[in-house]
């Protein structure tokens, strides 16, 4: 059965990680941007890691972008990232990515799940985000959480000109919000039959 860890990135993930955006966001932040974030007491950067037994180690991940080309094993790979800044009272979601490879299996759904269990362990009020307009997939994931439509920034993506829509959910720091993460804790976890899902060195992990 593989294994799927999310934990907190370390600077030994960095150069994985910007491949893995590479691929997903077409370069969206470079090795310092992510050094950066690593530094700041206000981000936090979540990765999911795919670790396989021994009898899968011949299966091949094949990572592709403009500038490069390489071959990782799937014993140990990352999958996933994500990155809210706290800022204020609100975290604004500004990464989540799922390689291609493993899209449509439920894991943007578990990396959401954490990033705003970790917006509940820092005691923020609201989570607030960007998404493209035609990106109709994370959509349906974010109002899924709560999220609602509360605005649009025109061209905002400056490579294609599209418009992102403004999600906002709020009620974060009340009681009920803590039966909401152990509600989204286990339908994450139910979908994602097949695997076996751990926690790494997070704070605290509701409903696990």
């Amino acid at each position: 059965m593989a294994i799927i860890t999310i934990q907190p990135m370390s600077p030994k993930h960095i150069s994985s990680v910007v491949e893995l955006d590479r691929l997903c966001f077409g370069g969206l932040w470079n090795f310092q941007g992510y050094q950066r974030e690593l530094e700041s007491p206000n981000s936090d950067l979540l990765i999911l890691v795919i670790s396989q037994n021994e009898n899968e180690l011949k299966r091949k991940v094949t990572l592709k972008s403009s500038n490069s080309k390489s071959e990782l094993t799937n014993y140990q790979s990352i999958i996933g990232i994500g990155c809210l800044w706290a800022i204020l009272e609100e975290a604004h979601i500004t990464i989540l990515g799922i390689h291609p490879q493993y899209q449509r299996l439920g894991l943007g759904q578990l990396l959401l799940y954490s990033l705003m269990s970790s917006a509940w362990d820092r005691g923020l009020e609201r989570a607030t985000l960007e998404v493209a307009a035609s990106n109709t997939s994370a959509l349906s994931l974010y109002h899924k959480f709560g999220f609602q439509d509360v605005g649009r920034r025109r061209g905002y993506y400056q490579q294609t000109g599209e418009d992102a829509l403004i999600l906002w959910r709020g009620h974060l720091h009340e009681p009920e919000f803590e039966q909401t993460l152990s509600q989204w804790h286990r339908q994450a976890i139910a979908r994602l039959n097949g695997y076996e899902v751990k926690w790494e060195k997070l704070e605290s992990v509701i409903g696990n």
